[in-house]
């Protein structure tokens, strides 16, 4: 559809805040610098790994998070004696809904526009941000206050909207810590995982009182005085905005009707309050009909927090006269998700319902953390996710397939069953195809493999070779680090040292049996 565009000039932020009592010296309004750099600008996937495995602090952090959350997971899904039978209807809707995605986008467009909200197509990240930002300023506001939402991460709403001189709030307590620090995202549901309370706690102190409410200068790292702290913070925006920006959990196309789930209440301060509300909303998070909703309902907060159902769950349809924004724009966004319908094998990942249970079961992302994988959607599901939405062309994009032990564990916890031990091994022989034509290392060891294997003789030469080596090193318990062209296998891995004799010599030798 249409976008309204404003013929104003762009806005430029005020140069004070008002209206706080609580702040004595009035500071400049204005949002938290985003971090240098894009995602897209990180280098690959290993080398991010190694720097982060160098972090002591981050890795305890979140082996406690993860940990507990698997644990509090792990007790609520067994209350559920049919969660198997709700994970294949999940898988089911889904996949529906997948093969026949046009069809229901239709329907919730024309559900919507019923129900009196506007709706807004957006081919790609540059257009969804052009299409807020229009908004906004028809609007004349120069700030937002903002839903926790994976989707306007993705495209990097905020950055744009600094930009057109918009200062975009972040109210979920977690996006209120990374926006702060000047950071980046580093898990679906907790995006400050890796940020312990006395970290959380210096950054309230240092960068509060920059950009509104400070925090008390006596306050402590408990949880309830620093959540008090961000309420605090946070009061003055949620009543003087003027426009919210949303995502959704789910859209319904039957009735339009519009889901958020979250655990903190701002969520509904954002969606009744201001005047005007933008939701920006990822294609494939459509649902047929309401029924299909309560699946959904019950496999959502066991799989991501650990609960039986969300503190808050809000659902709203369109305009209300007299209650809540009475101003509601949705905006579809592609963003490289056609390309990943186009794709059989890549199709299930856009099954996703962004629970997080993949991040916190995986071995991989329990020692490195999300900033790794260079995208807000970090993890197993980012592996899949970020090459499909992007492409492959990237170092970082190329390299998440390889992020991966392919243990299996995501599958096993996925609420919707996406496969994704199976779509990694699909995109690595998608990058492999992408880089043929290369002078690769991998033909040249498969070669030499073969002609070990190909011939008795060659494998027991192979075996007399591999036990030169442990007696020549006969105390040393692993190979470390080989010279090249075995460098780029062996720095990221710790190779057991072969025996000093082989299976074949110590049966001739206890047997006294000759060769055959």
């Amino acid at each position: 559809m249409s976008t309204p565009r404003s013929s104003s000039p762009p806005l430029r932020p005020p140069e004070r805040l008002r209206g706080d009592p609580a702040v004595s010296t009035p500071v400049q309004r204005r949002t938290p610098a985003p971090p240098p750099g894009t995602f897209l600008g990180m280098p690959r996937f290993a080398d991010n790994a190694k720097v982060q495995l160098a972090n002591e602090q981050l890795r305890k952090n979140l082996r406690h998070a993860t940990g507990t959350i698997r644990a509090k997971r792990a007790d609520r899904v067994a209350e559920v004696p049919e969660w198997e039978e709700l994970r294949l209807a999940g898988e089911a809707v889904k996949n529906r809904t997948l093969r026949h995605l046009d069809t229901y986008l239709v329907q919730l467009e024309d559900s919507l526009t019923r129900a009196g909200a506007t709706v807004h197509w957006a081919r790609d990240a540059a257009e969804a941000n052009r299409i807020v930002v229009e908004l906004v300023r028809a609007k004349g506001a120069d700030e937002v206050v903002k839903v926790k939402s994976m989707a306007t991460q993705e495209i990097e709403l905020n950055e744009a909207l600094e930009e057109a001189g918009i200062a975009a709030w972040e109210t979920d307590l977690a996006e209120l810590i990374v926006q702060l620090g000047h950071d980046r995202p580093s898990h679906i549901l907790v995006p400050a995982i890796h940020r312990n309370r006395a970290e959380v706690r210096e950054i309230f102190l240092r960068e509060m009182k920059q950009y509104g409410t400070p925090a008390p200068e006596d306050i402590t790292d408990d949880p309830a005085e620093l959540a008090g702290a961000a309420r605090r913070h946070l009061r003055e925006k949620f009543l003087r905005a003027k426009v919210a920006v949303s995502g959704a959990n789910f859209a319904i196309a039957e009735t339009g009707t519009l889901v958020v789930v979250e655990s903190e209440g701002n969520g509904r301060m954002c969606l009744t309050l201001p005047e005007t509300l933008i939701s920006v909303v990822g294609i494939e998070k459509v649902l047929p009909t309401v029924a299909d909703l309560e699946v959904f309902l019950r496999l959502l907060p066991r799989s991501s927090t650990g609960e039986r159902m969300n503190p808050y769950t809000s659902m709203w349809t369109g305009v209300t006269p007299g209650d809540g924004p009475q101003d509601v724009h949705v905006v579809l966004i592609d963003n490289g998700r056609t390309r990943a319908l186009a794709d059989p094998d890549g199709r299930p990942a856009l099954r996703c319902i962004r629970c997080s249970a993949c991040l916190n079961i995986c071995p991989v992302y329990e020692r490195v953390g999300g900033h790794a994988y260079g995208s807000v959607y970090p993890g197993p599901i980012g592996a899949v996710l970020n090459p499909q939405l992007r492409g492959i062309e990237s170092p970082i994009d190329a390299s998440l397939p390889y992020a991966s032990t392919l243990c299996g564990a995501c599958f096993d916890v996925c609420p919707v069953r996406i496969p994704i031990p199976d779509m990694l091994v699909h995109l690595r022989h998608e990058v492999a195809e992408h880089k043929r034509g290369k002078p690769k290392l991998e033909p040249t060891a498969m070669a030499l493999a073969g002609w070990v294997l190909s011939d008795r003789r060659h494998f027991e030469l192979a075996e007399r070779v591999a036990g030169l080596a442990a007696r020549v090193l006969p105390n040393t318990s692993h190979l470390g680090p080989l010279p090249w062209p075995a460098s780029p296998w062996t720095r990221a891995r710790d190779l057991p040292m072969p025996a000093q004799e082989s299976f074949r010599e110590w049966w001739r030798r206890t047997r006294g049996e000759g060769r055959r």
